[in-house]
């Protein structure tokens, strides 16, 4: 009877855990699209839920509209910009194709002799300038032709694009959700993980907040003061479209010592185009200034307030951002510092039980000694 019984209960404990595999590869496969929003509208609510926190209780908003408020901020602030630089980077690239056109029927498409005269490839370029010189109307017919054949390519980037644009609609939806109901479901996390772990889970949620809140704080303050600086150079060496390159730059400058590519593009295009004094005094702007924003911010910022080395807060960026894609930039530091505390965790309660178990000698040079313990038991 007890072999029997015991035979149910381990067939039903496997029937239990096999719909429970079953029912948690179904909701990741239905969830799967929306894990990236989920965390962009995470990470957002979280570092801006003090402002969230002044409209309900200061300004005695209810959580709807406050969350409301907050939402049509975030969305103006991430949507204007954007739309600005797309309808900026559409023009240049009209510009741009119309300009290139004209020179091929006109027959004198050049580059700078600085990229004619480059080893390897300079007589290469030099070749095909000749040849697209020589017969422009079969220059073109090719080229039309291989935009015909690599249309795929184009279809592919549509949808790349149109599946960002939709993350991102998906994103500022569920971070109205996140206001709103952001306590009640911080308290349930809490909770659900306490009972897996048990009270320690709060130093580590605390431990994640920091890290999050300072990386985010971090890296965007460096990026967006970095892009400025970067902007007024732009502005000031007459490099073409300036707030379109200043875009680029904060988008590079996400990433840690990424803003010397942007900037550094632009310093040797200049120089191409014979402008040297430009070049030369944007190069100066960017090692003497933009770079500096970059070593003062981000350690202050971010090592300052975790109280992490910034070695492993650049491991999780550059981890993260291999990992995870562009939210690995935020999730890639924080699950590094998880890392760290519980290392230091366990480091301190080993530490605790050696000195519990062993008494401290102060000997009469100042020099501290461990003594162990008398065993009470064997004494008596």
């Amino acid at each position: 009877m007890i072999e029997n019984w015991t035979k149910e209960f381990i067939i039903q404990r496997l029937l239990a855990v096999t719909l429970l595999v079953v029912l948690f590869i179904l909701c990741f496969q239905v969830i799967q699209f929306f894990i990236i929003p989920a965390l962009w509208a995470a990470i957002l609510a979280y570092v801006t839920f003090p402002i969230y926190k002044f409209f309900n209780e200061k300004a005695k908003f209810s959580s709807g509209v406050s969350a409301g408020i907050m939402t049509v901020s975030i969305s103006l602030i991430i949507g204007v910009p954007l739309i600005v630089g797309v309808f900026i980077l559409q023009q240049e690239a009209v510009s741009l194709y119309s300009n290139i056109i004209y020179r091929v029927k006109a027959g004198y498409l050049d580059v700078p002799d600085a990229i004619k005269d480059l080893p390897v490839i300079g007589q290469q370029i030099r070749d095909i300038l000749w040849s697209i010189n020589k017969d422009p109307e079969s220059a073109l017919e090719a080229f039309r032709t291989w935009i015909q054949s690599h249309l795929y390519y184009g279809k592919v980037a549509f949808d790349v694009v149109f599946s960002s644009l939709a993350k991102l609609g998906m994103a500022l939806m569920t971070l109205f959700f996140f206001y709103r109901d952001g306590n009640s479901l911080m308290r349930q996390i809490r909770q659900a993980l306490r009972n897996i772990i048990g009270n320690r889970i709060d130093g580590y949620i605390d431990s994640v907040g920091t890290t999050t809140q300072a990386v985010v704080y971090g890296i965007g303050l460096t990026a967006l003061a970095q892009a400025l600086l970067a902007g007024i150079g732009y502005y000031f060496s007459n490099s073409p479209s300036p707030i379109l390159l200043t875009i680029i730059t904060f988008i590079v400058a996400l990433i840690p010592f990424g803003t010397p590519f942007a900037w550094g593009a632009v310093s040797i295009w200049l120089l191409s185009q014979g402008h040297t004094t430009e070049g030369i005094g944007l190069a100066l702007w960017g090692i003497l200034v933009i770079s500096w924003v970059d070593n003062l911010i981000r350690p202050i910022v971010i090592s300052g307030a975790t109280k992490i080395p910034f070695i492993i807060i650049f491991i999780g960026v550059l981890g993260g951002l291999t990992a995870f894609g562009f939210v690995g930039l935020f999730i890639g530091p924080v699950v590094l510092a998880i890392g760290l505390a519980v290392w230091r965790e366990w480091i301190s309660n080993h530490k605790n039980e050696i000195f519990a178990s062993q008494d401290v000698v102060l000997s009469g040079d100042g020099v501290v000694s461990l003594a162990n313990k008398p065993d009470n038991k064997s004494s008596s």
